[in-house]
């Protein structure tokens, strides 16, 4: 016994000694109780900005040289990989690009309100329609990454290949890159890429704040605008998430008021993430024209884009940091 804890002694002293010079890489303490003076355009208390998912078509599938069928996000919650096609699977993400992203853009195009789309770029390729609306509509591209799947596991040589591509396709389709990324399900990798790659005004992997922030790394330095997996309409297909509208509507109403509040004298940043298979439902987009025609109640809240936000950041605050 004595020789087992003079063991663990001398591994806690390794431990210790190995840590002490080191600067633990995650930051704990933000913004921290500072009321940062921020300024939207027309004082506005709230800036809130509405994300529609495009991920259609670029999901785990052995038809895109997959091992497996997709599981997440679907409503089939807990759903298990397939090794082979999954065809039930396969039509609720057709619902998303056939029928759900029109009722979702009709809604908007009605409440003269614009959007930014995450579109990944294998998806967006599969669909011209889709993407000859975007085009018409003014809407924002942001990279959704070259595939809709989970890059935990990649490698960084694979994810950077996929990076390029998926730029390269927006391009392509759009006729200019794209200046905001967000993976998703990222990997420790991903926003060392995006800072290598050097062209994206802003990274959204990230939900560790109420207002932008700038990422130092270095001499390197990456704007970020914190995007949001709670007030997403994701949480109609994951445990412990939303069963009906009247929940989805609450939670926003709630969320929109309480930052609202906050905005006169702090102002802050509302996101709100949809997807065109989810909220492009006929039981589910009531809830959404509620929370817009709520949110159109009011005066000072700029409706506005996230690259529209990384702008005026970039603008007017970029000498803003944690410490």
């Amino acid at each position: 016994m004595v020789i087992i804890l003079q063991f663990m002694n001398f591994k806690m002293k390794k431990y210790r000694t190995s840590t002490k010079n080191k600067k633990y890489p995650r930051d704990m303490v933000g913004y921290s109780a500072k009321k940062l003076k921020v300024k939207w355009p027309s004082n506005a208390r709230n800036a809130l900005q509405i994300v529609l998912n495009y991920e259609e078509g670029a999901e785990s599938n052995v038809l895109h040289g997959d091992k497996t069928s997709e599981i997440f996000l679907s409503e089939i919650i807990g759903a298990q990989p397939i090794k082979g096609r999954h065809i039930n699977m396969e039509s609720f993400y057709e619902y998303g690009s056939k029928r759900g992203f029109w009722r979702v853009h009709e809604l908007f195009q009605e409440k003269n309100i614009t959007l930014t789309i995450f579109g990944v770029g294998m998806a967006l390729q599969r669909n011209k329609d889709v993407c000859d609306e975007i085009k018409k509509a003014g809407y924002e591209v942001a990279s959704h990454g070259w595939r809709w799947i989970d890059y935990q596991n990649i490698s960084k040589l694979e994810e950077k290949k996929h990076m390029k591509l998926a730029i390269q396709s927006i391009k392509k389709i759009f006729g200019q890159r794209p200046l905001g990324w967000y993976t998703g399900r990222c990997s420790s990798n991903t926003l060392d890429l995006v800072m290598e790659e050097g062209g994206f005004l802003y990274d959204s992997d990230s939900y560790s704040d109420d207002l932008p922030y700038w990422e130092v790394r270095g001499k390197k330095r990456q704007l970020i605008i914190p995007y949001t997996l709670d007030n997403n309409d994701m949480r109609f297909a994951t445990n412990q998430g939303f069963n009906s509208g009247d929940q989805f509507y609450t939670y926003l109403k709630d969320s929109f008021d309480a930052l609202y509040d906050e905005g006169n004298t702090s102002p802050k940043m509302m996101s709100v993430g949809l997807h065109c298979r989810l909220i492009g439902r006929p039981g589910r987009i009531q809830s959404l024209k509620k929370f817009l025609d709520y949110v159109l109640k009011h005066q000072n809240v700029w409706i506005c884009k996230r690259i529209d936000i990384a702008k005026h950041w970039i603008k007017n605050y970029s000498d803003i940091s944690f410490s």
